[in-house]
């Protein structure tokens, strides 16, 4: 059985090549990200595997569709750069992968931790030797209750993590859930001294803090997320840190992040005005949507992308 693997790390290379033997797997890998133009690596297998950094267009899903592969597997677990519904119509299964969550929760308590207590002030002042203490003092997480909203396995993780912290934890997830700590979500931003996204992004939870819910936040509250750009409204947030309505702001994916992020841009113009004036607050963090990038979930996605398209063609073969 062959697959071919587009957009394809060195580091994902090297785990393809030793895990698909013990599959029965032959992999193509290519680092190109699946085009229109490119898809002909990918002629007579019916399974690909994609990165999530490119969209993938409707015309691309055409081609494939033409060269007779119907099976494309995610190496992540948002499906927001295919067009899911529109790929059913061709007859083309799209399916994520799942990894360890400690990843995504461990980068999401750390970014926690670097906000509250002004990490990047702190860093930015030692590099030019300026040794004072912040004007400010930082704050401990046992003392703040923080909003999870989205409590699948990765919030779920992260929960874990702040009990451990000795926070007080409220939550909120759109598919509806017991428990005393679980809330409406317009009761969890009122309470909350730190709000963090971890829901998938759909046309549901689309802008989800929009400026009516930012300004439903407590004054000098912080933004976590690590999940998806689009769930805040980047031109909402943008106001609410300057005029220190909110406290902070810790980011690891933000709106129009395609074709910045994953890049050096050092000698490139930035077009979104939005993200360089995150970058100039002195209360905002800004990572290149990385929290996901361990060894173990990388070795977690591979497999699991080969095992995806394995069992799409047992289900076939035996259909």
């Amino acid at each position: 059985m062959g697959i071919t693997v587009y957009g394809c790390g060195q580091d994902e290379a090297v785990l393809f090549r030793e895990m698909s033997p013990s599959y029965g797997v032959t992999p193509t890998i290519t680092p190109a990200p699946l085009t229109e133009a490119n898809v002909e690596l990918a002629f007579g297998n019916r399974c690909v595997s994609v990165g999530h950094k490119t969209r993938i267009t409707d015309a691309t899903l055409r081609a494939l569709n033409r060269i007779g592969t119907n099976y494309i597997s995610t190496r992540s677990i948002g499906y927001n750069h295919i067009n899911v519904d529109y790929a059913k119509t061709l007859d083309i299964t799209v399916e994520n992968v799942s990894y360890s969550p400690d990843s995504v929760a461990d980068y999401t308590l750390m970014l926690m931790l670097m906000v509250v207590r002004s990490a990047k002030s702190i860093i930015r002042r030692t590099d030019v030797h300026d040794y004072r203490l912040n004007d400010v003092c930082g704050r401990e997480l046992r003392d703040l209750t923080v909003g999870v909203i989205g409590t699948g396995r990765i919030g779920a993780a992260v929960m874990d993590r702040l009990w451990g912290f000795g926070c007080r934890v409220l939550t909120h997830d759109r598919r509806h859930k017991t428990g005393a700590d679980h809330v409406p979500l317009d009761q969890l931003l009122r309470q909350s001294d730190m709000v963090t996204l971890h829901t998938p992004l759909n046309a549901s939870t689309h802008h989800l803090l929009n400026r009516t819910r930012l300004e439903q936040m407590k004054p000098g509250a912080y933004v976590i997320n690590t999940g998806r750009g689009s769930l805040i409204d980047t031109e909402a947030l943008v106001p609410a840190l300057e005029s220190g309505r909110l406290g902070g702001a810790a980011l690891d994916v933000i709106e129009g992040e395609e074709g910045v992020f994953y890049a050096d841009c050092r000698n490139k113009v930035i077009e979104s005005k939005s993200l360089l004036r995150l970058q100039e607050l002195p209360n905002v963090l800004i990572s290149p949507h990385t929290a996901y990038y361990t060894d173990h979930a990388l070795s977690d996605t591979v497999e699991n992308s080969i095992i995806n398209c394995q069992k799409f063609e047992n289900r076939n073969q035996h259909g």
